[in-house]
């Protein structure tokens, strides 16, 4: 941001004091951007969330939230471990403008989301047991939980009288107890679950206990999703899906109205097992497959076809992730007050945030500018506007003044040719603003 407003070679004192004051109000800038979103979809259709975790790195070791955290990008055969701080993000989804495009997420709430500090050695027995009870009641489903509840008024107070119903996307590591039970009103979740979880009928006539004994709340045992899944006598059925690039017939099957003992008797849910999507590395090589997905919906009315659809928008929330950290810059702010760790990465994220819908707003969500044409090794269209196109075209509308042009219709002959340069002379507008790409 320093750099991005010139200020790199001058006193940036002044800028960081701008975040350790609780000068800044990310959340103001939040409201927008959700609001934005909303006013792009029809009145009643779902608003649909995804929500995940992310680290910063950091190196300090007393700066707040700093902890030792399983690396992501470490190798599956081994559990590397860094310093880092715990943030968490939801993303709201931009619907495409027609079925064989990719969709948006646009980042709506970013938190701090730090993990509770473990006592030394000379704890006393009243602060280990404050810890447990801390650990207990602050883990990151129940931070998740509260996001979520926070964003469900914030939905209902920006249109009390038809309130949007309200999806929400999660992977495995929220799918749990706390992450799918204690859900506000109008609020539905489609998870990712285990293979082998063990799933009920519901209780009927047949399935009551008589005489003494415990009291049932669950029919008999279902086949758990893994057995459903390879079961051939449970047809396939198919759903024309856009994902990885194009269109895909994916074939699913489904378990309507079964019980988890992780939501309880009362919840009824929908599971939905996706058959594994083959793929070819090259032309001519060998049907590859990837592994198969296995969804849990908490409200059986939900179509099966827009349930798949809206979780396979889940990912984009990784791209978003990938940059705010490599484009944007988060978490490179040496910052060390509360206030500061709370408010400077959620600033910057909010800033990305409209950077995406103003693209949005300007060539649709899946619009290309046209200022910049692509170079021209760059054949194959992209489905949408990348980031950092968007931040070139930025650069362009900001210093096409400045460099003394307007547009690119000549900037290639601007100088007679020769066989037989004696010095070659590049064009500085067109290697200024193509520099970043």
């Amino acid at each position: 941001m320093l750099t991005t407003g010139g200020r790199q070679f001058e006193d940036w004192s002044a800028d960081y004091r701008l975040f350790s004051c609780a000068r800044v109000d990310p959340a103001g800038l939040f409201q927008i951007c959700r609001q934005e979103v909303a006013a792009k979809q029809p009145a009643q259709a779902p608003f649909i969330v995804s929500m995940d975790d992310t680290i910063l790195r950091k190196t300090g070791v007393k700066i707040p939230g700093v902890s030792w955290r399983r690396d992501p990008l470490g190798p599956p055969f081994q559990t590397n471990l860094v310093r880092a701080q715990r943030y968490l993000q939801l993303s709201a989804a931009l619907p495409p403008q027609h079925e064989a495009a990719p969709g948006r997420m646009v980042p709506i709430q970013f938190c701090h989301a730090p993990s509770v500090k473990k006592p030394g050695k000379k704890a006393t027995e009243d602060q280990i047991r404050q810890y447990k009870e801390a650990k207990r009641t602050q883990n990151l489903s129940l931070q998740g939980n509260r996001q979520i509840h926070d964003l469900r008024q914030k939905l209902d107070d920006d249109d009390p009288k038809n309130p949007r119903p309200l999806w929400m996307l999660f992977d495995g590591s929220f799918t749990n107890r706390n992450g799918l039970n204690n859900m506000p009103k109008n609020t539905a979740t489609i998870g990712r679950m285990r293979h082998d979880a063990k799933l009920f009928h519901p209780l009927n006539a047949n399935n009551h206990r008589s005489g003494a004994g415990r009291k049932r709340w669950y029919g008999e045992r279902s086949p758990t999703p893994e057995q459903v899944r390879k079961d051939d006598s449970i047809p396939w059925q198919t759903v024309d899906v856009f994902a990885a690039g194009k269109m895909h017939a994916m074939k699913i099957k489904t378990i309507p109205r079964v019980y988890w003992r992780v939501t309880g008797h009362e919840r009824p849910l929908r599971i939905i097992i996706i058959a594994p999507l083959a793929y070819r590395l090259k032309n001519g090589a060998r049907l590859l497959y990837r592994d198969p997905a296995y969804l849990v919906v908490t409200d059986p009315n939900i179509d099966v076809k827009d349930a798949v659809k809206a979780y396979l928008s889940r990912w984009d929330i990784e791209s978003n992730f990938r940059d705010e950290k490599q484009l944007i810059g988060i978490g490179q702010a040496q910052v060390r007050s509360q206030s500061a760790i709370d408010t400077a990465p959620a600033f910057a994220v909010a800033s990305y945030s409209l950077l995406l819908l103003a693209g949005a707003n300007t060539y649709g969500v899946n619009g290309l500018p046209d200022a910049l044409p692509p170079p021209k090794w760059r054949k194959k269209k992209k489905p949408r506007a990348s980031t950092a196109n968007l931040i070139s075209q930025l650069r362009y509308d900001l210093w096409s003044e400045a460099l003394g042009f307007t547009h690119f219709s000549g900037f290639a002959s601007g100088h007679s040719p020769s066989t037989k340069p004696e010095k070659f002379k590049p064009h500085l507008p067109s290697a200024v603003l193509y520099a970043m790409q």
